[in-house]
């Protein structure tokens, strides 16, 4: 009989972990809806390059118990694709790593702050968690080694999720860590970014690298396919927003009338209505203003009107 992932009684439920090329590790949390997000590492000899923490800390221990399980190494590194808290909350439990993140994601995560019980979301138990920020940055590009397996640490090169997505490319394996540039099988979320630049960014970007197997921030491993799926989500935003927008209808009013046909199957489908206030901002801003300001409690709090007045559910 196989072995539980992780021992601990409070360990996460159902967590997977994904060996997608040899030494090279997913974990997969499902079912990948709020706060609950994949993670990755890579096994060398002298150490471990850990891809991305969690947002409880509950959750980011049971990823560091999944790593002691396949190696004794320590975590030397550990990569953030982005500065969201579900990636980031659990940093500072990764003590002793040097933390990487593009530059923009620095100032982004001193700016938000650890997750916190708003009323926004349904209550969750964080834990004990220090705000941890990479102390180490860059702007376009940077080689990280696993033994001699060359992993490419890629800026997306605009706003799409966040305006500091990374993705982790390793060109020989054909193995992508996409972070939340993808979903699969849940509702992206660009509040933070840009739903134009989000499709810019996955058809001159992501596309043209040509992986084979893609670890997306949430939900299950996959392959190329994911890309045009999120692509179809994406547009299907751009052309209901333009329409509504034109009509001068608010992106709430728009969500509660907008039939999301296929996409209605996927997980947290009250995302649409943040996903049309920034759909919203980009129609109105040049291109190099993409991912610039915007009400966020106002869009947070339409999407909680979408759901009936109810936070949004959490079980992370």
């Amino acid at each position: 009989m196989s072995k539980p992932l992780v021992d601990r009684d409070d360990a996460p439920p159902d967590s997977e972990l994904v060996e997608v090329s040899e030494g090279v590790h997913a974990y997969i949390q499902p079912d990948g809806s709020w706060m609950i997000n994949n993670t990755g590492f890579l096994v060398a000899r002298d150490g471990v390059s850990a891809i991305d923490s969690c947002a409880t800390e509950r959750r980011t221990r049971g990823f560091l118990d999944a790593i002691a399980r396949v190696t004794a190494a320590p975590v030397r590194t550990l990569v953030n694709t982005h500065h969201h808290p579900d990636h980031t909350a659990g940093n500072g439990l990764f003590t002793g790593a040097a933390i990487v993140a593009h530059e923009r994601a620095r100032p982004e995560m001193r700016a938000l702050g650890l997750p916190h019980n708003s009323g926004i979301w349904t209550d969750v138990d964080y834990g004990d968690l220090e705000l941890t920020l990479p102390f180490l940055t860059f702007a376009e590009r940077m080689t990280l080694w696993a033994d001699d397996l060359r992993c490419e640490l890629l800026y997306a090169g605009g706003p799409a999720h966040t305006t500091n997505d990374v993705v982790v490319w390793l060109p020989e394996r054909s193995v992508l860590f996409a972070g939340d540039l993808l979903f699969h099988g849940g509702t992206p979320f660009l509040l933070s970014g840009s739903v134009l630049g989000a499709i810019d960014v996955l058809e001159g970007f992501l596309r043209p690298l040509g992986a084979q197997t893609i670890v997306p921030g949430h939900g299950p491993v996959g392959g190329p396919a994911m890309i045009d799926d999120v692509l179809g989500y994406l547009r299907f935003v751009r052309d209901v927003a333009r329409d509504g927008h034109a009509a001068g209808v608010t992106p709430l009013e728009l969500a509660r009338g907008t039939d999301l046909g296929a996409y209605a199957e996927w997980t947290d489908t009250e995302r649409i209505v943040g996903n049309l206030h920034r759909a919203y901002a980009d129609l109105t801003v040049p291109v190099a203003e993409r991912g610039g300001p915007i009400d966020f409690p106002g869009a947070l709090g339409d999407m909680v009107a979408f759901n009936g007045g109810r936070p949004l559910t959490c079980l992370a």
